[in-house]
């Protein structure tokens, strides 16, 4: 029973807020995402193109591991297959005149098969020594230098700001308030300060008994990376 009529006040309490006006919120604006990035393979750094501060975009090179191994299989593996594609070349006019037998014309087949695999193969082992960003944003943190060893551990971080994540922790009083898809005015604190519009994203479905409180999420657009994350806001709905 007890459990019933809290469920009932509750209830009671959100439609009364929503009859009125909610009172600001204190929020923190923070990144979308946050990648630190590390290497599939240990190895020496050869470049790292990036700085802290510097934008970079999907898919841009972020650092280069010394490669001259991998490089010189690739070519190795390329000359295997220009020579396999020469050979068949020059056997298939015997083929045709019946010089060389089907078996023979088969093992030359296969031969070129493998080749382009093992180029495929050195392709991929080179291309897992560059390390390139996976997401739009910019650089946080540079942690690593030509010359030094990298491995799995992270040695660049980047962070994605468009559009950044305004986080909200609001007491269970407003559960069923502030519904996902709804705008809210958000205003930064000074020195950046302004006025900015964010749309709801999500609302936690399940209450922090502890602090009595729930988890808000809005989205804010940043497209020309002029709000910097990591400030505090207030949030008016």
């Amino acid at each position: 029973m007890k459990r019933v009529f809290f469920l009932a006040l509750l209830c009671m309490l959100a439609a009364t807020v929503r009859a009125g006006e909610l009172p600001p919120f204190e929020g923190l604006i923070e990144p979308r995402e946050t990648v630190n990035f590390g290497s599939q393979v240990p190895g020496i750094l050869e470049k790292v193109m990036v700085e802290r501060g510097e934008k970079v975009e999907v898919g841009q090179i972020l650092a280069r591991l010394k490669s001259g191994v991998e490089a010189a299989a690739l070519r190795t593996a390329e000359a295997k297959v220009d020579f396999g594609q020469r050979k068949s070349q020059r056997n298939e006019e015997l083929t045709k005149k019946k010089l060389i037998s089907m078996h023979e014309k088969d093992e030359i087949e296969t031969e070129l098969q493998l080749a382009r695999l093992m180029v495929a193969e050195a392709k991929a082992q080179l291309e897992m020594r560059v390390i390139r960003s996976t997401i739009k944003g910019v650089v946080v943190k540079r942690t690593g230098a030509p010359g030094g060893y990298v491995g799995e551990e992270p040695f660049l971080t980047v962070a994605q700001i468009d559009p950044l994540s305004v986080e909200l922790v609001i007491p269970v009083q407003y559960i069923g308030s502030i519904k996902e898809g709804v705008t809210a005015k958000v205003l930064p604190d000074e020195p950046v300060g302004g006025e900015y519009s964010a749309k709801v994203v999500i609302v936690d479905k399940v209450i922090d008994a502890a602090s009595g409180t729930f988890g808000v999420r809005l989205e804010l657009s940043n497209p020309q990376f002029r709000l910097p994350a990591g400030m505090k806001c207030r949030v008016f709905f």
